[in-house]
């Protein structure tokens, strides 16, 4: 899908952006605060998690790959001198996203800062969750909303010890939320998402990461909880697995930055007093406050997909109980 004309020049600012005015060293100190960074084994999270641990913060690594995740953790602790808890969540499965939530909840009674990091990019068309939802909208929008739904007692009751008197939940959308609509009809399995590309099923779970961000900020931000979406910008990661080579081998010589670059936005956000203010709204490279499209703030779209997502999980709780 072409990039709308309108959105040239915002992509190409946030392609090629100016040299970022924060840095990992304005942290400040993170004793006592806990948080989550889903995917937080490799690229972006990988940064986040070894950013919020040099700074003693308490981090669980919420991956699906044990193995990957143990390396990363002995990695991290080499690098910092701490060591990251491993929580095993596999978003594309709705019962796994349960799994992970209760377990968390059954050790810690407070959330800081909720990192919905992870996603997969435009993998093989075949590929669905689960629950039989295509795996990038499952992935990246469904099990993100459903994971921090149950996780919202824990993100209340870590308002009230935050320094700012604030819990955050910070989504990562990216570039794509630019590119496409939001897709309705490609949610679930069938003729119309097999006719679709897997890159345009990419772009609309990115916008929407972005809708559902702002959802969350307008529902639970009079309770004390922030909530912001961002494109980290054009990154290194194991997103691109599903690329073809030369593809990768265009995007790594011209176009992306290293990891630890997209881990400033999402940190700026996650960490910062001044992005308080910014609540409901979308960071771009490298933390600077922004706008995607229009859709992302349109209260009859994002009413509308928080239902269908809310449809959604009871009818899979349901199911669960009938089971």
């Amino acid at each position: 899908m072409p990039v709308p004309f309108k959105h040239w020049g915002t992509l190409f600012s946030q392609t090629f952006p100016p040299k970022s005015k924060f840095s990992v060293d304005q942290i400040p100190d993170l004793s006592g605060r806990v948080f989550i960074v889903t995917g937080g084994n490799a690229g972006v999270g990988y940064e986040t998690t070894k950013a919020l641990l040099e700074h003693n913060g308490k981090v669980y690594m919420a991956s699906r790959d044990k193995t990957r995740v143990q390396t990363a953790v002995a990695s991290l602790k080499e690098a910092t001198g701490k060591e990251a808890i491993f929580l095993e969540l596999d978003l594309s499965s709705l019962e796994s996203v349960r799994k992970a939530a209760q377990e968390f909840l059954s050790k810690e009674k407070e959330l800081h800062v909720l990192f919905n990091n992870a996603g997969v990019m435009m993998p093989p068309i075949d590929r669905l969750t689960t629950e039989g939802y295509d795996l990038q909208f499952g992935t990246n929008v469904l099990g993100h909303y459903y994971f921090t739904e149950l996780l919202i007692p824990a993100l209340l009751a870590g308002k009230e010890t935050s320094p700012d008197g604030h819990a955050r939940v910070i989504t990562t959308s990216s570039s794509g939320s630019y590119m496409g609509p939001l897709l309705w009809d490609t949610f679930t399995d069938g003729p119309v998402r097999r006719k679709t590309s897997p890159d345009n099923l990419y772009f609309s779970s990115k916008l929407g990461n972005a809708i559902v961000a702002r959802q969350v900020a307008q529902r639970y931000g009079d309770k004390g909880i922030i909530s912001i979406s961002c494109n980290p910008g054009n990154l290194k990661s194991d997103l691109q697995r599903y690329m073809s080579p030369f593809g990768r081998w265009i995007l790594y010589t011209f176009i992306l930055y290293p990891a630890s670059n997209g881990a400033l936005t999402q940190l700026w956000g996650g960490l910062m007093p001044e992005t308080i203010q910014h609540n409901g709204q979308f960071l771009i490279p490298w933390a600077r406050v922004g706008r995607t499209v229009d859709a992302a703030y349109d209260a009859e779209v994002g009413d509308r997909l928080w239902n269908w997502l809310q449809e959604q999980v009871t009818k899979f709780e349901q199911t669960s109980k009938q089971a």
